[in-house]
């Protein structure tokens, strides 16, 4: 062959970055972070204390006054089916503030948090399905090898609350990586997403289509004024209570219109030069849009109140001459508890690894496997959406009622001891970090981390 016919061999090119697990996000993302956990730890010492006050109250010689209670209708005979009690206020009512939160949450993460990327968003995705169809799939084959009675309650141990696994971080005292709280949140965002489409789409009952369309048009109002930078509350929160109304006689639960409300207040903030312009899509344009002012003003109303209220009404659970042996060898309650503890650890620790597998993905160097195992455990805390599709799935008061609420309490304790067990094993190291993350030796007022990542 002749070799003035043969072309070089290029030179190799550059090799592509590795993906790494768990990393630092941007500065304004992680004071973004802050600032929610901040507030979620709170609200989830206040929601410990509802529940403790509702299992006290429920177990007390009183407990009659703790029924009669939830049970009060405010306003008997009121149009548009709401004579509602009061627990059921507290359920559907409050609760839309918590999940207009969660909305106005998710469209911040997915136009300037980290679920924009779609290398970012990968990872709290697959995790948060993995953990939401393993413990499904556990539900189902235990409540199955039972009997099969309660298979509507499937979608029970699927959901994680954020703010009662903040609050076992509070009472550990641990200081995790700023790239494990942004994994963690996130997956609860997302987690929250699936849970709304599955209450949506599975837990709606007598649907009525004419109300459902009616609700279009307040939420079609209230996104063109938040979409022009109008946050008049007498027409805003009108328009809100009209979309949560007519959604709540539509048969789909009413919690849907808060999500849907919060969907439509934009996330980047808008710049006057020549006229009214989009910011661009990063974390610190998305801390001074619409979505983060409200979310700012919301989130303690949802994490200070509305949260440890609903805990109050829905965790009552009446334990006075029930056989413990038989309640807790009840299949709903053995699947319950196993796909909290189970179902939620191995789906989203399996998952997270089979992603790190097949794309050759590496950990952040301060992440190990035993740190992801201990928040995949804590992600097993489901209480205040397990609580809530319970209720819907088998009605507040039924025979079924006070099985799920032990089995959601069980299975959550056990969840947060094992996963406090993990996690307080790493506390040393976690401070380690922390130091690192926290530390500015310029007096900028940015930690040197966020500047000079390989600052370690």
């Amino acid at each position: 062959m002749n070799p003035k016919l043969t072309s070089p061999t290029p030179p190799p090119g550059p090799r592509p970055p590795k993906i790494r697990l768990f990393s630092r996000s941007s500065w304004p993302q992680a004071r973004h972070l802050a600032d929610v956990l901040r507030t979620e730890t709170v609200g989830g010492a206040l929601l410990l204390s509802g529940a403790l006050i509702a299992l006290i109250w429920a177990n007390s010689p009183w407990s009659d006054s703790y029924t009669r209670l939830g049970d009060v209708v405010p306003w008997p005979g009121a149009p548009w089916h709401l004579d509602l009690n009061l627990a059921t206020w507290a359920a559907d009512g409050l609760l839309a503030i918590f999940f207009f939160v969660v909305g106005l949450e998710l469209k911040r993460e997915f136009v300037a948090g980290d679920l924009r990327d779609p290398r970012r968003a990968a990872l709290p995705m697959a995790a948060a399905l993995g953990g939401m169809l393993l413990p499904a799939l556990i539900y189902v084959a235990v409540v199955l090898g039972g009997g099969g009675e309660g298979l509507r309650g499937w979608a029970i141990p699927t959901a994680t609350d954020i703010a009662f696994a903040l609050a076992v971080l509070a009472v550990v005292s641990s200081h995790l990586p700023q790239g494990l709280r942004a994994f963690l949140l996130t997956l609860a965002v997302v987690d929250d997403l699936f849970a709304i489409t599955i209450i949506a789409i599975f837990y709606t009952a007598d649907f009525h289509p004419v109300p459902l369309l009616a609700a279009l048009a307040p939420i079609a109002l209230f996104a063109v004024l938040v979409q022009r930078g109008r946050t008049w509350w007498w027409a805003l929160i009108p328009l809100a209570i009209a979309a949560w109304t007519l959604m709540h006689a539509s048969g789909v639960h009413a919690t849907v219109a808060g999500v849907l409300l919060g969907f439509t207040v934009p996330v980047l903030a808008r710049r006057q030069v020549g006229g009214d312009q989009p910011a661009t899509a990063d974390a610190e344009a998305g801390e001074a849009g619409l979505a983060a002012r409200l979310e700012h003003r919301w989130r303690p109303v949802s994490a200070g109140f509305a949260v440890p209220i609903f805990a109050l009404f829905a965790a009552g659970v009446t334990l006075r001459g029930t056989d413990l042996g038989a309640l807790l060898g009840d299949p709903m309650v053995i699947a319950i508890v196993a796909g909290l503890v189970f179902g939620k650890s191995i789906g989203i620790f399996g998952s997270t690894y089979l992603l790190a597998r097949f794309t050759r993905a590496e950990l952040d160097e301060d992440i190990t496997w035993a740190d992801l195992l201990g928040i995949a455990l804590l992600a097993g805390v489901g209480f205040t959406v397990s609580l809530l599709i319970g209720d819907l799935a088998f009605g507040a008061g039924s025979t079924a009622d006070n099985r799920v609420k032990a089995a959601v309490l069980v299975g959550s304790v056990i969840s947060a001891g094992l996963a406090a067990t993990v996690l307080s094993r790493r506390n040393a190291a976690y401070r380690s970090v922390a130091e690192r993350e926290r530390l500015d030796a310029d007096g900028d007022g940015v930690p040197d981390v966020y500047q000079h990542p390989d600052a370690r």
